[in-house]
């Protein structure tokens, strides 16, 4: 879960304005299928979505969390609170609401508040090459290292006049930070080149994540462990890319991350339908990644 305001994008702490939880259903359930859907759509017009749930929790039009609050006035419309509920009324429940009763199913139509909520996509898993299309990058490399050259050569001589009032242990240690920087961001830009638009890595158990910066990353005594007392380790990163999808983009403030790294619990535990909390954290991209 994530919030949608730029201002909570400035909060203190590894996560941020983030929080992501776990549940993990047996195979064999009240709510989905054993067996997966086909891949392939069965011949003939696709039905229509159902408008309502017929059976289960009631849920927040807005949000879709557990809704036990309900519109005093056509008892229908479930909601997760009163926020929600006047955001609702205002966005259009108030012409839909008691319709109902005079025979109009559009009571029951889930709105859509898309300046509330992000877009809904399907996610397509496919395991992720190995090796890198070396020449391809080679020759992107190239032209990508001339264009920043003569950018360079630019700003070099506007940058001197200020370089020259520092001593020389403070241009060293710079010149060492932003060299070690700028190989850690190219080392996460070639890896990304692969897949332009891969959204998320998903590696438990095995090599860590794909770090954008040396700066802020998590020491083992920062990840708490799960409310059974095991280690989380390493689960999966959502990139930086999935911002391109989530029409967050503004000429102003806009949220923002360099990668989101999920931590669960290694012995996955709770085998109920409970959802448990896990850990996240947020890695900015460093000032010295260009």
């Amino acid at each position: 879960f994530a919030c949608r305001s730029p201002a909570c994008y400035r909060l203190a702490g590894p996560c941020g304005p983030f929080r992501v939880f776990r549940n993990q259903l047996p195979r064999r359930n009240d709510t989905y299928p054993e067996e997966p859907p086909p891949e392939e759509p069965p011949p003939g017009p696709a039905p229509a979505p159902p408008r309502r749930l017929n059976s289960g929790a009631a849920l927040c039009r807005v949000c879709g969390c557990l809704g036990p609050r309900c519109c005093g006035r056509c008892r229908r419309a479930a909601y997760c609170g009163p926020e929600h509920q006047a955001l609702d009324w205002r966005r259009g429940h108030r012409r839909s609401c008691g319709q109902h009763a005079a025979g109009d199913d559009s009571a029951d139509a889930i709105p859509e508040h898309n300046e509330f909520l992000f877009p809904e996509y399907e996610i397509l898993i496919e395991p992720e090459e190995p090796e890198f299309p070396a020449d391809s990058i080679d020759d992107e490399q190239g032209a990508e290292d001339k264009s920043k050259d003569a950018k360079e050569q630019e700003e070099l001589g506007a940058a001197d006049e200020a370089f020259q009032s520092l001593d020389e242990e403070t241009l060293e240690a710079m010149a060492k930070h932003e060299t070690e920087e700028e190989k850690i961001f190219q080392m996460f830009k070639k890896q990304i080149a692969v897949e332009p638009e891969q959204i998320i890595r998903y590696c438990r158990g095995g090599e860590g994540p794909l770090w954008v910066s040396g700066e802020n990353r998590p020491e083992e005594k920062d990840i708490p462990n799960c409310v059974c007392g095991a280690k989380r380790i390493f689960e999966f990163q959502i990139m930086p890319q999935l911002l391109n999808h989530l029409d967050v983009d503004s000429l102003g403030e806009s949220i923002d991350w360099g990668t989101l790294v999920v931590y669960t619990c290694a012995d996955s535990c709770g085998a109920g339908k409970e959802y448990l909390e896990e850990f996240i954290w947020k890695q900015d991209y460093s000032m010295g990644c260009t």
